[in-house]
């Protein structure tokens, strides 16, 4: 009786907030958050139908295109995602959604193109960020993780909006640790190459466009790319640890 009783008061001191969770790496958190008993409110273009059948109680979803202008007032405005972290002693932000296009040299990119990359990989994460943290009241913690990529730190042809949107990530998690807020912990995490419509996009991009495309087809024919699933489990074991947020900036793979 006692562990029932505990084990239904842990459920509602976790509550994560996830974005692009309908697919991807994003699918894959949102089921390791599930099984572990945690409350998910999911933002994307798409619902999941599955998840949401079987973890009916624990699974909320915003159906909204987060790289339209106007989402984030949206968001803001959400009774929705208001009643949601009420009641959550430790709030979780993974700000998972992002697009690698477009690809190409700047003379191959588009405007809308561009406009949609920063929305969603850069002005989503820091507002919604920051959003939480206004939010947030009493003895209530905020652990905020941006999925960052490994092109943060190395610029590859062809990807220089990828490549500056997940800088702007690391920069601001580390711009937020000097802040020193008592109720929130940030990290900026690369998880490693995984199996996602990504890599599948990537690989089928131009040569011309992607000169390193090749690199990406032998990740896949060699078995180099990490499972979605797996991956989720343990993006979300980093993020759960004593330890999170000492790192602004890290790497799963070096876990």
């Amino acid at each position: 009786q006692l562990y029932s009783v505990f084990e239904t008061e842990s459920k509602t001191m976790i509550k994560a907030i996830l974005t692009g969770h309908s697919k991807g790496l994003g699918l894959g958190i949102a089921r390791a958050l599930l099984q572990q008993g945690h409350a998910v409110l999911g933002i994307a273009r798409s619902q999941n139908t599955e998840l949401q059948q079987q973890y009916n109680e624990d699974f909320q979803q915003i159906s909204l295109d987060l790289a339209q202008p106007g989402a984030l007032e949206q968001l803001e405005s959400s009774p929705q995602l208001l009643k949601f972290i009420a009641n959550a002693t430790q709030l979780l932000l993974i700000n998972n959604a992002g697009l690698v296009s477009p690809i190409g040299p700047l003379s191959a990119q588009a405007t809308v193109d561009i406009s949609r990359s920063v929305q969603l990989n850069v002005a989503v994460p820091l507002a919604l960020s920051a959003l939480l943290a206004r939010k947030i009241q009493g003895t209530q913690q905020l652990r905020i993780l941006h999925v960052s990529s490994g092109a943060a730190q190395s610029a590859y042809p062809g990807w220089s909006v990828y490549c500056a949107t997940k800088a702007a990530l690391d920069m601001h998690a580390r711009a937020v640790q000097q802040d020193q807020l008592p109720n929130v912990a940030i990290c900026s995490l690369a998880p490693g190459v995984i199996d996602t419509a990504m890599q599948t996009q990537i690989r089928e991009t131009d040569e011309s466009l992607f000169p390193n495309k090749q690199r990406f087809i032998q990740l896949k024919d060699s078995n180099s790319l990490s499972d979605p699933d797996e991956t989720g489990k343990r993006l979300l074991h980093y993020l759960l640890s004593p330890n999170f947020g000492k790192l602004a900036v890290d790497d799963l793979r070096a876990h």
